[in-house]
């Protein structure tokens, strides 16, 4: 029998509907589970009985410890209550943030966390790009970059609490010896060439990383996720979600991913402009700032190829592996330039 690694992703899938359901009773829930997302983390809506809406997400194995996962949803918490809309942790019937499941036929024991339901519309994916209509993209950006100051202006000022844990994006996490995700110069799919451009930018990099503030107001918890695809709309309001990667990191690295997959789209200086005009409604940011730019964006594309080095044999860094070398390489030679 294939262990579960080895099987393919619908049987996997099986598995891991089985593991959700089984984590219900924490909750003292019951109803019927629907896939609507895996990557890594697998999230799934929840229905129960009486028709309430839930979110549950089985984390990936081995990225967050306990309390990691613990001081993520504090700080969401944390947001919410300085007024930036993000869900609700539901706290299982022990008052925790999540609970720990296992099944024989998945190897390691998973988190698994309860969040209230978000109604809303994706304002983009990272797939489509910029597929809407320029005043579309102009106004989807604009919030992106209301959103992004606003979260900053939180975290900049937030008394981390005692025992708190998270990552960093910091400078030895994207371009030292041991990057966080991974060493993206050893990606077996890179030519001599790709490999040779990637150390000459990686020295840089990291030259250019060392003269930036980390003081706080450059310099604090980020989402560092913020795509079109974590931003969800109604008529009456916005929802950040998808706070898996967020960690400490500089505040134009979370401008850098909210802006990299998009950056050599005929709109994209649309969509800049907006995200800056709608960060600056929030929170101060200087030209001299922004020139530092192109800088975060290759820092940024590093990280995508060190994801697919670390995950070679997933369907999705198969398909995602020669895009994101093509694109790291092109905002290389555009900011060689």
């Amino acid at each position: 029998m294939n262990t579960f690694y080895q099987q393919s992703l619908a049987q996997q899938e099986e598995q891991l509907l089985r593991l959700a359901y089984s984590a219900l009773p924490a909750w003292g829930l019951e109803g019927h589970l629907s896939l609507i997302k895996h990557r890594e983390n697998a999230v799934y809506r929840l229905t129960t009985p009486d028709n309430q809406l839930y979110a549950l997400r089985i984390h990936r194995a081995n990225y967050h410890s306990d309390t990691s996962l613990n001081s993520e949803l504090s700080w969401v918490n944390a947001l919410q209550g300085c007024g930036i809309e993000v869900p609700n942790a539901i706290p299982t019937q022990t008052g925790a943030f999540f609970t720990l499941a296992s099944l024989d036929s998945i190897p390691e024991t998973r988190q698994i966390d309860l969040l209230s339901w978000v109604d809303g519309k994706q304002i983009g994916s990272i797939e489509d790009g910029l597929s809407d209509s320029p005043e579309q993209i102009q106004k989807n950006y604009f919030i992106i970059g209301q959103v992004a100051a606003q979260i900053h202006n939180q975290a900049s000022q937030w008394p981390t609490p005692e025992g708190f844990q998270r990552h960093s994006w910091g400078l030895e996490d994207l371009v030292g010896e041991e990057p966080f995700w991974g060493p993206f110069w050893e990606l077996q799919a890179l030519s001599a060439t790709q490999r040779s451009l990637i150390l000459k930018a990686r020295e840089t990099v990291r030259k250019g990383l060392m003269t930036l503030s980390t003081d706080s107001a450059d310099y604090s918890m980020i989402h560092a996720d913020l795509v079109p695809e974590n931003v969800l709309v109604n008529a009456n309001s916005v929802q950040i979600i998808d706070f898996d990667d967020a960690g400490f990191g500089w505040h134009l690295f979370e401008i850098a991913t909210a802006l990299y997959f998009i950056q050599f789209d005929q709109h994209y200086e649309i969509a800049k402009q907006a995200l800056i005009a709608g960060y600056r409604q929030h929170r101060p940011l200087s030209d001299e700032k922004l020139a530092q730019l192109p800088l975060l964006m290759v820092a940024r594309g590093f990280t995508y190829l060190g994801w697919v080095h670390t995950r070679q044999n997933t369907e999705t860094a198969l398909e995602s592996t020669p895009h994101l070398i093509n694109l790291c390489c092109q905002t290389i030679n555009h900011y060689l330039k």
